[in-house]
């Protein structure tokens, strides 16, 4: 389904706000392409990422996944508007073993209030990609906070 943004400094609104995110500097995030409704993040599958049996933790996948999918949402708000997840599911399909995780968010539906988002996750190894894992959930527009 094809968008329109509704801020024409969408892009540069969604870049700032990943840069502000010490927690995906922390996995190794990159913020890799944003069009209106869209968002792809990747990140390597480091050491540090790993559970017990050697796969990229779900905890990365998710993390990922969250975070394209509340930007896709955000590419679609008005300027000044920002966005919360208040839910969102996982499904794990496969185990991740490879280099990176790839995380492609996208807009089910959007809203004035609450917008139904998605992701899914691929871990890409030998120049090929294996889906790994799919998300929905619900994102809440939210005003900025004033300062306390």
């Amino acid at each position: 389904m094809q968008f329109q943004a509704r801020d024409p400094d969408f892009e540069r609104k969604i870049r700032d706000s990943f840069d502000r995110q010490s927690f995906m500097t922390n996995l190794g995030a990159r913020l890799d392409h944003i069009t209106p409704g869209r968002c792809e993040i990747s990140a390597p599958i480091s050491t540090e990422a790993l559970q017990q049996h050697g796969y990229a933790h779900a905890g990365l996948a998710f993390s990922l996944g969250d975070s394209a999918a509340g930007y896709s949402a955000l590419s679609l708000m008005k300027p000044g508007q920002e966005v919360l997840t208040i839910e969102m599911k996982i499904n794990l399909v496969a185990p991740a073993k490879g280099d990176t995780l790839i995380a492609r968010g996208s807009v089910v539906r959007p809203g004035r209030t609450i917008s139904v988002v998605a992701a899914e996750v691929f871990t890409q190894a030998d120049n090929a990609e294996i889906l790994v894992a799919k998300l929905q959930g619900t994102m809440i527009t939210a005003e900025p906070q004033a300062d306390a």
